[in-house]
């Protein structure tokens, strides 16, 4: 990707450290590139500058569609950290079903946990349970409580009503009604160290 941007084929990323690239000559190199190479580098910069943790990040998920079980499954490390009793209830039941999750809601987590594994590699006569992603890294993320706490979940909560009011109303918004509810989600600029 570099060397297409007339970049030195060793620049570890397209977008550089804070304001270190040339703009100007990057810029008339895009210019002579086809719309489909344009996208394929834009998809790159986007992964290189999209901050995690970010409002922006549950929009774009919930607007592209993304599908986090297409690229992540769930481990024993996940596993080992949820400790809420009331949360494991839940992702039990969402793994292997409400009927499981009630019949085994006076066992420990211990024992919830094991049988969450068991449903997601499909042991101890477990039916396997594919592309369960916990709610708070699906698009759009929600909690499982009611405790708040649940960042993700918090950011979309945030989100959503721009959404709902751009698309109440059509495809001519309010003059200044999606500018000001973006504005409370600027955030402070990333600074790159040198």
């Amino acid at each position: 990707m570099p060397s297409l941007l007339g970049l030195d084929p060793d620049t570890p990323t397209v977008t550089g450290h804070g304001y270190d690239r040339e703009l100007i000559p990057l810029y008339l190199r895009l210019l002579d590139l086809d719309d489909a190479m344009v996208l394929g580098i834009l998809a790159i910069v986007m992964g290189e500058t999209l901050e995690a943790g970010s409002a922006l990040v549950e929009l774009l998920g919930v607007q592209l569609h993304v599908d986090m079980a297409s690229c992540w499954q769930a481990d024993d490390v996940l596993l080992d950290l949820i400790r809420d009793r009331e949360v494991m209830g839940h992702v039990l039941a969402d793994v292997a079903g409400d009927e499981a999750a009630s019949g085994n809601a006076g066992a420990t987590v211990k024992v919830q946990r094991q049988i969450v594994r068991d449903c997601l590699a499909g042991a101890n006569g477990r039916e396997t349970r594919d592309g369960w992603v916990p709610r708070w890294m699906a698009f759009p993320p929600s909690a499982y409580t009611e405790r708040g706490g649940v960042g993700s979940a918090e950011r979309w909560e945030a989100v959503a009503p721009m959404i709902e009011d751009t698309t109440a109303q059509g495809d001519a918004p309010e003059e200044g009604t999606t500018a000001a509810a973006a504005a409370e989600f600027q955030e402070e600029p990333v600074q790159h160290a040198a």
